[in-house]
């Protein structure tokens, strides 16, 4: 049964990793699907078709989450293509490793703006119907980092962190619109930007870290992700919800 037949997500980030996790979840449950991305437009395409593939409608919509003029004209593309957003999803994101003290401004700027201003556009464009149908799912993806914090990754732990509180505040000011607001913090998650970070033999050594012995899946992370869209799901708000395998609980 197709439980979220006729809705339409808004992702960004939906063309990789987590964000691909989740569209497929979704397009699994009968959603349409608005592929947010901002570079690698062919996978972003390769995503669109898989979701096309399994019975739901599915647009790429190139975005730059930081931009104000990016995202209002990417709304308005999901609104012509697809009609106004029922689930917005933020999942765009990057890190920057390194010590703190060799951060520099635009490091700063730069994972913030992603994270946190980027989560402020998407609601605030998609918010309106939200709140004019007096339902609606928003989901932030934010880390493991974002509470326990991550050595040498002090910019995107602060930045999830915020994407926490975020999360939680606009859960009790939404609530009386019956809309849910909730952050999903994975831990570990096999995916490109794990890849980019560590090598096989560290990935192999993180995972004897685990408590079950190996590093997630996106797929795991949109599985929990679809599950909160859901109808049964609506009672279930301000939560950060972690899928890290029981690491660092």
């Amino acid at each position: 049964m197709k439980l979220l037949q006729g809705q339409t997500a808004w992702i960004t980030g939906g063309n990789r990793g987590i964000g691909a996790g989740i569209a497929i979840a979704l397009a699994e449950a009968g959603a349409n699907l608005a592929i947010g991305f901002r570079e690698q437009a062919e996978q972003a395409e390769k995503i669109v078709t898989m979701c096309q593939e399994l019975g739901v409608q599915a647009i790429p919509v190139q975005m730059d989450v930081k931009d104000f003029t990016a995202m209002h004209e990417a709304y308005q593309s999901v609104r012509f293509n697809l009609g106004e957003p029922s689930i917005l999803i933020h999942s765009a994101g990057i890190s920057q490793i390194g010590l703190f003290q060799d951060m520099t401004q635009q490091h700063y700027e730069e994972v913030m703006d992603v994270h946190v201003r980027g989560a402020f556009h998407l609601i605030q464009f998609g918010l309106p119907s939200l709140l004019k149908r007096k339902s609606g799912r928003i989901i932030l993806l934010s880390s493991i980092w974002g509470e326990t914090g991550g050595a040498e990754e002090v910019l995107y732990s602060a930045a999830k962190g915020a994407l926490n509180g975020m999360a939680k505040a606009l859960a009790k000011e939404l609530a009386p619109s019956g809309i849910t607001v909730n952050a999903v913090a994975p831990g570990a998650i096999h995916t490109q930007m794990l890849n980019q970070q560590l090598t096989k033999d560290e990935q192999y050594e993180l995972a004897k870290e685990i408590p079950m012995g190996r590093l997630g899946t996106a797929e795991e992370v949109g599985s929990l992700v679809r599950y909160l869209c859901l109808p049964e799901a609506g009672y279930i708000t301000g939560q950060v919800i972690h899928v890290n395998g029981g690491w660092h609980t």
